[in-house]
């Protein structure tokens, strides 16, 4: 251990792979990006991803990782009005990750890509004008944004003591997503949002996959329950396979295509409870999605969902359109939206099953007590400190710690616009800046939390803190209602604020039974429960699992009269 922390302490201190100073100014190492006028003959806002592998297997845009060992080497840079033939510079000053600067990348030959988000310019209701990257379909992937521009890989030396200008044209446009066909069974539609629209000054738009259930055409007279399966963008619906496996297919991926087969085969032949099964696309400016809630930097996306799109869903599919008949449910994501709509929206939805929810209690954001801890990225004693886990495998491995994870959604976009997690959770717990981008929970360079910020956060969207904040009102609400499932070594450690939910739910003084809870034993993240079965294997037999004691809660709760025609 003493060996250990010593090669620790000398990597830290190790000097780095060049020294800058030795290189002349004009001559140091640079990479210019252009953008030529065929591709655009606008100037553009945007932000430039410079990806660096080591080899070809994936296009270097396709290899950034938050498993700090196993990332390709990106640079990130804003730009403004970058006119077409104008040049984009990165150099020694251009923040990285992992390697922090150009003039530390070992010499050697790598493959190299370029790619320009481009941004667009929200006017929003609030007064602030903000420029952020639409979503065009693809669910806010970057790399895969249609209409962003990029170059084609190519090999090149890289030798940060020689220096050196390298230039590269991007001079590829990604084209427009295909959208999906309705099936028998599944349907696809979209609606402009009023609320959302207002707010952000534009056409806002939600979408809308429906699973129809077995005999939805045969009983013309029937009416159905909603399950709103809440998470990350959906495409299409992937958890039907019409086929079984094919011979060719081994291990996790044939157990996979195994239970999906098993629920397309239970559903078409009426094996589950009839429902209406509803995914979301609500991917916006800053993620792929709103997490589901009304937001001072989002916008009403909690009201737009519940008050716009879930009408014309039930609407257009004969839905019963009462709260009684409306529960949700999801994993990581989809289980904190599934399990806050529930607490925002209490008389909405009729029970809510969670699954590996992100944290429920910011005491327990990840590893980080937002209340107590003076910094994210230290655990800072008087003589010493600790980097803080961020990511990790069951049987312990660190697979990332804070001060990376963070510095490469800094990377990939300032003010809090990487469109990946720690901006999102900013983005959407956090009041507006000044600036009109959300106000930092901690400095992005040092890791110093803001306490006024996380009062702000624990307020607003701390979901312990508001049950127990509003527990005479909300508690005789959730009776029953609330189902929670986690591994109890989820990759995020998202299962110590699940612990720190259900020490109050449980609590002898609670006289409400509000929640159940489930633990995976040395399971990571996207345990969806049923014993020993992995994590991605459990969530395509979750339906299977929590239909029936949905339908079974719905009906044991439902008003005298209750339309029951989708009993067939």
């Amino acid at each position: 251990m003493r060996i250990h922390f010593l090669l620790l302490a000398l990597c830290c201190f190790a000097p780095a792979a060049v020294d800058a100073q030795s290189v002349p100014p004009n001559a140091k190492l640079r990479f210019e990006v252009l953008v030529p006028s065929t591709l655009s003959e606008r100037p553009l806002d945007g932000h430039i991803m410079l990806g660096i592998s080591k080899d070809n297997k994936q296009e270097p845009r396709y290899q950034l990782r938050e498993e700090e060992a196993q990332s390709a080497q990106f640079f990130g840079l804003d730009v403004d009005q970058l006119a077409p033939g104008a040049a984009a510079t990165i150099d020694g000053s251009t923040l990285g990750y992992p390697i922090i600067s150009l003039d530390q990348l070992p010499a050697g030959d790598y493959y190299v890509q370029a790619v320009l988000n481009i941004y667009q310019t929200y006017h929003r209701a609030d007064g602030h004008t903000v420029k952020l990257p639409p979503d065009m379909g693809e669910g806010q992937q970057w790399y895969e944004k249609p209409g962003n521009l990029m170059s084609k890989p190519k090999q090149v030396h890289i030798d940060a003591r020689t220096g050196g200008t390298i230039r590269i044209e991007l001079t590829e446009k990604i084209p427009p997503v295909e959208a999906p066909k309705d099936t028998q069974y599944v349907k696809h539609f979209r609606i402009q949002s009023k609320l959302l629209s207002d707010f952000w000054g534009t056409p806002m738009y939600l979408g809308a996959i429906v699973v129809l259930p077995q005999g939805f055409d045969d009983h013309p007279k029937a009416h159905y329950p909603l399950l709103i399966d809440h998470g990350h963008f959906p495409s299409d619906f992937h958890s039907f396979r019409t086929e079984p496996p094919t011979p060719e297919m081994t291990g996790g991926e044939r157990r996979r295509a195994e239970y999906q087969y098993k629920l397309y085969q239970d559903w078409t032949w009426g094996r589950l409870p009839k429902f209406l099964l509803l995914q979301i696309q609500h991917a916006n400016p800053y993620y792929d999605d709103s997490y589901a809630v009304n937001s001072a930097n989002l916008g009403p996306y909690g009201d737009a969902i519940l008050k716009e799109l879930i009408p014309e869903v039930e609407k257009r599919f004969r839905g019963i359109g009462q709260s009684w008949a409306r529960a949700l449910t999801g994993g990581s994501t989809g289980g904190w939206e599934a399990i806050a709509d529930q607490v925002f929206y209490p008389d909405d939805f009729n029970g809510t099953w969670g699954f590996c929810p992100d944290p429920i209690d910011f005491r327990g954001y990840q590893i980080v007590n937002i209340y107590q801890d003076k910094n994210a990225f230290w655990d800072e004693g008087p003589f010493g400190r600790v980097p803080r886990a961020e990511m990790r495998r069951p049987d312990g491995r660190l697979l990332a710690v804070m001060e990376p994870s963070v510095r490469r959604e800094e990377v990939m976009g300032t003010h809090g616009r990487s469109t990946e997690q720690w901006g999102i959770w900013q983005a959407v717990f956090s009041p507006a800046g000044t600036d009109g981008y959300p106000k930092p929970i901690w400095d992005p360079k040092t890791g110093v939390i803001d306490s006024s910020v996380a009062d702000y956060w624990k307020e607003h969207y701390d979901l312990n803190h508001i049950m127990q904040r509003d527990w005479e009102k909300l508690g005789p609400k959730l009776a029953g209602k609330l189902h929670i499932t986690v591994g109890d070594e989820d990759t995020w450690y998202l299962n110590n604020a699940v612990h720190m939910v259900q020490d109050f739910l449980d609590s002898a003084k609670n006289e409400y039974r509000v929640g159940t809870f489930e633990y995976g034993y040395r399971q990571p993240h996207c345990y969806a429960g049923g014993g020993n079965i992995s994590a991605a294997e459990s969530i395509a037999t979750m339906y299977q699992r929590i239909l029936p004691q949905v339908a079974e809660h719905m009906k044991n709760s439902a008003p005298k009269g209750a339309d029951m025609s989708w009993e067939y």
